[in-house]
């Protein structure tokens, strides 16, 4: 159906975009709007779980606000949910997901979201964009009767080349004869028609119909309407008949005070004489005299303050009486105020905020009664309530005097503004025509038809506006006073509308305007929304869905002026607005017009987002990412609401002033008059003559404009770029496609001279200039020529001046203005790019720069694919001997390959940051170009990367296509168009390699997989053999990359089941466990491999980690089990503890098979392991002292626990050795972890049960090991031992009386309900404390723990050292506990110097993925969650690693970090074994999604 639009939703259902605005294009072709949420979001955690839309989702549907269609969230714990919406018809639209919950009544429901989808113009059935619109404005009374529209059309259309009208209200005007104030909104004005006086409603409908496609048909013209829904005239007849449809003094009392004092008001403004006060005002001192008076004669009169309180007589006859009342804080002794207080909070003074009629407010009588019983006694009852009721008619006597004191300044500062202020109208004597006071209230006639309704419903509010309103709030409603205070600016012509919030509050009037609406949207192609700041949200929504349902491409501009943009956005996207009303005459200078361009311009000239680029969803599916719209616009150069130029600025910068606007990449429009260099603004009301036909000012050039703006609109020049220089505004619309462009010189008029200005010579890089027009407005009079009939204007026309010299430059050209180019004068040039890439001006450059990457890689390995996309700087000087590249101003690149340059194209594509560092070094250059291609001929010089010389030749012709032939400018752009076309089709290349479950997995597990290819590559000084260059993993990047640093084996074999095992590359797995059996020798694999030629073994966990990757291979890899019988040359002779070099004769001169070497390992193990480190001394660790060379290990067979290490090393992965000399910690390690390490424990176990399991099916040979003693032990009694032993020597119980049961020291407890770290270390209180180390004994081997007291650890973890990346390498709460990493430290701090608190306290990233798979199984296992339930617990979990992998730009996830996930400079920023056990918790997931669904 189309593209595909994705909008990325947050566990609150948010979009996850920059901004709160969405717009849609409009559906010429059908679309899809697709959204994303993650499968095990919160949101689809109830019993029920709706995605609801009130979208139509088909064509046939009829759309209902408040009609929600249901589409089921179905929790997918390995992938993201996507909903698709189908987009065939412009609106507002919202959605919402809705959760039923077990347990509870209601279903909750997220915050409601919107978007719009533009309407689908079309004239003459084609295609009408709304950036191609051109409106002009006619006021409908000048236009005369439809039959005389014919020339005035012809004039428009032919001659100015407008493509729609906006006509002024049509209907019957009330008695001011404003446009505005309609008489009856369902029957057109009597002057719209000759002969009207025989046509009825509906045949002067039908007759406007039948002209408004006339124009469409005949003169190309769309037609728009107003709409009026705040009022009604003042003398609309129907309102004797429903005055309840505005405000009067039955359904709104509250406007009583203001009524009376509107009254006397205007009754004192007739007997000013008789006051002896002047009527007419020149003076302050005359409004004194007012003033004076309307205190004296109007505020004492009516006693306005009775309509604020309280008749005290209306408690007589009050009784004592207790009764239960909660009093709070509040007692006898509290004070008046207090009790006052706590009287109102009651609800003693029920609507006590708001004004009624005089004395209307009434004392609850019982409530008060009990209240003040509970405060006095019998005796004192009378007293303490008159005491109580004085205390609150205070307060409203206090909010009397301050809204008094509020209305006296109002009527000062209006009398002051229309009587007397020099910028005022300057109204003249006060009299009965021209009142003191405009007033606030309609006054129906008491007469036959009136005399069914009430009296009150007879005083009606008029409408008007006020100064800084919150536009939400009615100002006629009764939280405001603002009629009594008298803040409106009141139109005393017309009457305010009361809709309430429904139909069913006002049925007749909401009927009324429905029809009104209707009726217009089936004449017309669009509306104006007359005063939208003032229309209630719920009357606009209701009536323009109504319009929709008779035209669904209903184009919809506002006249909304609220003075924020979040307002605005409130209004357009519940609305659906197409535009808003914009007005460049409201600029008072060039600089501001300037602004005004830009912002309603477009995209900035050689612009790159996410439209540009290729984008992918988690399924591999392109779709179009949807961001946060700008507001449209309607963008005027002057509306029937303006002053004109020759008002405000000059008329000569009538010309300037229209180009710019007609150069905006918005809708535009003007004021009929505008053209024609009106002198003045006109009056709307009083004015009665006709426009003329006759062409004057710039009505020709005109038609040149709005040819050229429909064009660019239409054609795609959808880039911009504004410039300001003194008076000169530039604007250059450009189409990013073909790179022709139109550029605009205009010198504003907003001051009269004749001069040139200084402005300097144009400068176009790369770009041919051809000249199509120069002209200037010249104003011949500045006497109106308009006739007693007709309108004219003044007397002007455009000439024709010499143009701009148009130089050629060797890279360009240059545009030099004129001496004689004077304020008015405009030039447009034409531009083009002479050659983009040597073909025809037809093809597009974007589209084939975007073409033929996939087809690109396709030949690529994995291997390729590590050199295409990654590789640190590091192991591309190992490996070609250059680095990475360094763009000035933003530093060295982290990556060589294209994942490292896509950190500053994200950030130039996502904001659109042309002024990047990337962006200016582009613009400067190609040397970025020139690097990447270099880059690439020497991998494929140096052999073995065949996968990439299809690649090269693309970049070679891409980059060939805009390198040197495209201005600088657009350079950045197609270069980011380009990296990021070939690094999609890379990582969707590298996805397509990899797994099943990767390939169908979600985006973040797909960003995990790919880590695989950062770490698993060839480097010259590391490999998996000692003779030949091998791929080998590395530990991290860019620290441990390259020589004896790159591969370590417990990071490997940690690694080794996320990376290679879940993601699917088993050959690669299988290569390093065979390489790594060659190897052992003590029983132990090396730590540090070194290529195998100088291997370190001093790391007592290694081999079981390793133990662990050989049994995931065989359960996970089909076939995996022939792995075991796979033999190995040896690097050292079996069971001998000799060392000798590499090349030796005695090197590889035994073999083994993995089964063999897996028995050697326990088999060493069991009889116990005493060496001292070959080469031991500092050549090997400058750091050890001598005794930490030493290596011991044991089997306690009371338990089978291997116990081992010193005091002076630190064989397990927490192996920080203190380096600092100064601080005295040289040679001590920072956690030596001596004893037994509880994650050897469980992994022991693992390898026990997994070696039985072998024998059992025959594919293990051996039963059990030998002790030292040649005492045969067998595996399983082995096994047994540590089943039997191990909750007694680890767990510590959360009651101290269970003690006896377990092997503890009460005395150096520290947290109860855990594990402990380490049984019977060389310090005891190290046993007991709180690190990452158990969840990896638990998901290895889970049957060792008692369920409850694995959850019990658990959850301490989950709450004391979980941070939002890692696992805090330590309690917070012991005395070690040093939580930031600083490997440059060299203090006098043992516990920090040289980072020696590396595992005391920083959080590690690889625990959380043992945390979270042990946490997973335990609490499932423990039922203490559902398996649903647990699933969500884990993702909410891995939530900031989600986030962390897109927002770093090593794409990886860190080493470690300091506390609460803070960044830690000296961490590895990507790192093997972080990313694998993640993807180890997703493939745990997926095991058990599987299991659930079967079960």
């Amino acid at each position: 159906m189309g593209d595909v639009y994705l909008i990325r939703l947050d566990d609150k259902g948010s979009p996850r975009i920059d901004g709160s605005y969405i717009k849609l294009p409009p559906p010429f072709q059908p679309y899809t709007l697709r959204f994303e949420l993650e499968g095990t979001s919160t949101l689809c955690s109830g019993t029920s779980n709706v995605f609801k839309t009130n979208a139509p989702l088909s064509k046939q549907d009829k759309f209902v606000r408040s009609q929600y269609r249901s589409i089921d969230l179905n929790p997918d714990w390995n992938r993201s949910i996507q909903v698709d919406v189908p987009i065939h018809r412009a609106g507002a639209f919202s959605w919402f997901i809705e959760q039923q919950h077990e347990g509870e009544s209601e279903p909750t429901r997220t915050q409601e979201y919107f978007f719009d989808v533009e309407p689908a113009l079309q004239v003459h059935g084609k295609k009408l964009p709304l950036s191609g619109l051109c409106l002009s404005s006619v006021v409908s009374k000048w236009m005369g009767p439809v039959q005389q529209w014919e020339p005035r059309l012809r004039y428009l259309s032919g001659t100015k080349k407008y493509n729609m009208l906006h006509f002024t209200p049509l209907q019957q005007r009330g008695q001011s004869n404003s446009s505005y104030s309609l008489y009856d909104q369902n029957l057109l004005a009597d002057d719209l028609f000759e002969g009207s006086e025989s046509l009825d409603a509906q045949q002067r409908l039908d007759l406007l119909a039948k002209h408004v496609r006339q124009m469409e048909d005949e003169h190309g013209l769309l037609g728009l309407t107003d709409v009026v829904w705040n009022h009604t005239a003042n003398n609309s007849l129907w309102l004797q008949d429903h005055p309840e449809a505005g405000y009067n003094l039955e359904n709104s009392p509250h406007l009583c005070a203001a009524y009376a004092l509107d009254t006397a008001l205007l009754e004192f403004g007739n007997k000013l004489q008789e006051y002896s006060i002047p009527n007419d005002l020149t003076s302050t001192a005359d409004l004194d005299k007012v003033m004076a008076g309307i205190k004296e004669h109007v505020l004492s009169a009516i006693k306005l303050w009775e309509f604020y309180v309280i008749d005290t007589k209306s408690i007589e006859g009050l009784k004592y009486g207790q009764s239960q009342i909660d009093l709070g804080d509040v007692s006898a002794s509290s004070s008046l105020k207090q009790k006052a207080d706590k009287a109102l909070e009651l609800g003693c003074v029920p609507d006590h905020e708001y004004l009624n009629d005089r004395f209307a407010k009434k004392v609850d009588l019982q409530l008060f009664s009990a209240f003040v019983s509970a405060l006095s006694s019998e005796a004192d009852f009378q007293n303490e309530a008159k005491r109580l009721l004085d205390e609150i008619n205070l307060r409203f006597y206090q909010e009397h005097d301050a809204d008094q004191k509020t209305l006296l300044e109002q009527l000062y500062n209006r009398i002051k503004y229309v009587r007397i202020d020099a910028h005022g109208p300057k109204s003249g004597p006060i009299s009965s025509s021209s009142p003191l006071i405009e007033t606030y209230f309609v006054r129906l006639p008491e007469n036959e038809r009136t005399a069914k309704q009430s009296k009150g419903s007879l005083a009606l509010a008029c409408n008007g506006w006020m100064w800084a309103a919150d536009p939400l709030n009615d100002f006629a409603a009764r939280t405001s006073k603002a009629y009594l205070k008298r803040e409106v600016i009141v139109w005393s012509d017309c009457v305010k509308l009361r809709y309430g919030k429904q139909p069913s509050d006002n049925p007749w009037l909401w009927q009324h305007m429905e029809k009104y609406t209707v009726d217009m949207a089936r004449v017309f192609q669009g509306v104006r929304i007359d005063n939208c700041h003032s229309t209630p949200i719920p009357v606009a929504s209701y009536l323009l869905d109504k319009a929709r349902e008779v035209r669904p491409d209903l184009y919809i501009v506002a006249e909304l002026f609220t003075g924020s943009e979040t307002m605005d956005v409130i209004f357009m996207q519940k609305l659906g607005l197409s535009a808003l009303i914009r007005e460049a005459m409201q600029c008072n200078s060039t600089g501001e017009l300037s602004r005004l361009v830009h912002i309603h311009g477009g995209r900035p000239v050689g612009s790159i987002n996410a439209t540009d680029v290729p984008q992918l969803d988690e399924r591999g599916e392109k779709v179009v990412l949807v961001q946060s719209s700008p507001l449209g616009a309607l963008f005027m150069d002057c509306t029937h609401d303006n002053e004109t130029p020759n008002q405000k600025r000059c008329a000569e910068d009538t010309l300037p002033n229209a180009a710019l606007v007609a150069f905006s990449g918005s809708s535009v429009g003007s004021v009929m008059g505008y053209d024609e260099v009106y002198p003045h603004i006109l009056d709307i009301v009083a004015e009665d003559r006709h426009y003329s036909a006759e062409p004057n000012g710039i009505c020709d050039v005109r038609g040149q404009l709005n040819t050229i703006h429909t064009d660019l609109g239409s054609n795609g020049y959808s880039e911009m770029h504004v410039h300001h220089e003194g008076e000169y505004i530039t604007v250059h619309r450009v189409n990013p496609k073909t790179l022709e462009g139109v550029f605009l010189i205009a010198h504003t008029a907003f001051s009269k001279h004749d001069g040139r200005g200084s402005f300097n010579d144009v400068v176009l890089g790369g770009t041919k200039a051809e000249h199509l027009l120069t002209k200037l407005l010249v104003v011949e009079s500045i006497q109106d020529r308009s006739t007693k009939e007709e309108l004219l204007g003044l007397k002007s026309s455009v000439k024709d001046i010499d143009p701009p010299r148009i130089e050629s430059t060797g890279e360009g050209c240059k545009i030099v203005v004129p001496e004689y180019f004077p304020p008015g004068a405009i030039s447009i040039i034409k531009t083009s790019v002479p050659s983009m890439f040597g073909a025809s001006k037809e093809d597009d450059l974007d589209e084939y720069v975007r073409s033929g990457a996939d087809e690109a890689v396709s030949n690529c390995n994995l291997i390729d694919l590590n050199v295409l996309l990654y590789r640190c700087a590091a192991e591309e000087q190992d490996t070609v001997g250059d680095g990475a590249y360094e763009i000035p101003k933003y530093g060295s690149l982290v990556y060589c390959g294209l994942q490292g340059w896509m950190a500053p194209v994200k950030e130039v594509i996502s904001k659109n940051d042309l002024g990047h560092a990337l962006a200016n070094h582009l613009r400067d250059g190609t040397w970025p170009l020139d690097y990447l291609l270099a880059r690439q001929k020497k991998y494929t010089d140096l052999g073995g990367f065949d996968g990439l010389a299809p690649v090269t030749k693309w970049l070679e012709s891409r980059f060939g296509a805009f390198k040197e032939k495209v201005p600088s400018f657009l350079r950045p752009r197609y270069f980011c168009i380009a990296l990021h076309t070939l690094y999609t089709a890379a990582r969707r290349r590298a996805i397509s390699l990899l797994s099943d479950t990767v390939r169908k997995g979600t985006r973040f597990s797909q960003s995990l997989a790919l880590v695989s290819l950062q770490m698993q590559g060839i480097v010259k000084s590391a490999s998996l053999d000692p003779s030949q260059s091998k791929a080998s993993l590395a530990a991290g990047l860019p620290h441990f990359a390259v020589s004896w640093a790159r591969c370590w084996g417990r990071d490997i074999f940690i690694s080794l089941r996320g990376l290679l095992l879940a993601t699917g590359r088993h050959d690669e797995a299988r290569e390093h466990i065979l390489a790594f059996a060659t190897t052992i020798k003590h029983g132990m694999i090396p730590n540090l491999l070194d290529s195998i030629r100088t291997p370190r073994y001093n790391s007592r966990d290694s081999v079981w980690f390793y133990m662990q990757a050989i049994q995931d291979y065989v359960t996970m890899v089909p076939d995996g089990q022939s792995i075991l019988s796979e033999r190995v040359k040896r690097r050292f002779t079996p069971y001998d503890d000799t060392y000798f070099e590499w090349d030796a004769p005695e090197a590889y001169k035994h073999e083994s098979t993995v089964l063999e070497v897996m028995q050697e390992i326990m088999q060493r193990h069991a009889t116990g392991l005493h060496f001292r480190e070959a080469n031991a001394g500092p050549n090997l660790d400058m750091q050890m002292s001598d005794k930490g060379f030493d290596i011991h290990v044991e089997v306690d067979w009371t338990t089978g626990i291997i116990h081992g290490g010193s005091q002076y090393n630190c064989g397990t992965w927490m192996d920080k050795m203190g380096e600092s000399e100064r601080a005295g910690s040289k040679g001590k390690p920072g956690t030596p972890r001596d004893g037994a390490a509880v994650e050897i424990t469980g992994l022991l176990y693992s390898a026990i049960r997994f070696l039985i399991t072998l024998n059992e099916k025959n594919l293990f040979p051996h039963t059990g090991v030998k002790t030292a003693d040649n005492k045969e032990v067998s595996y399983k009694q082995w096994a047994s031992l540590l089943k039997d032993n191990f909750e007694r020597c680890y767990y510590v119980p959360e009651s101290p009386e269970q003690d006896n049961k377990y092997d503890v020291d009460p005395k150096v407890i520290n947290r109860r309900g855990i594990y402990k770290d380490l049984y019977k270390s060389g310090k005891p209180f190290e046993d007991y404390q709180l690190r990452a180390n158990v969840p990896m004994a638990m998901t290895v081997a889970p049957d060792l723990f008692d369920p409850a007291h694995a959850v019990s650890h658990l959850n301490v973890a989950d709450a004391h050292i979980r941070g939002p990346l890692g696992i805090a390498t330590l309690d917070p709460s012991d005395w070690d506990y040093r939580p930031y990493y600083n490997n440059s430290e060299d203090s006098t701090d043992e516990h920090t110097s040289k980072g020696r608190n590396y595992h005391q306290g920083p959080e590690w990233v690889f625990p959380m993925g043992y945390f979270l798979r042990a946490y997973l199984h335990f609490q499932i296992a423990a039922q203490a969650m559902s398996p649903e339930q647990a699933v969500r617990q884990v993702h909410q979990r891995l939530a900031e690693h989600k986030l962390e992998i897109d927002r770093t730009p090593w794409a990886g996830l860190a080493e470690l970090t300091n506390k609460d996930g803070q960044l830690c400079n000296d961490s590895s920023p990507t790192q093997a074994w972080s990313a694998s056990t993640l993807l180890d918790v997703l493939d745990d997931i997926r095991a058990l999604s599987l299991k659930h669904k079967t079960a």
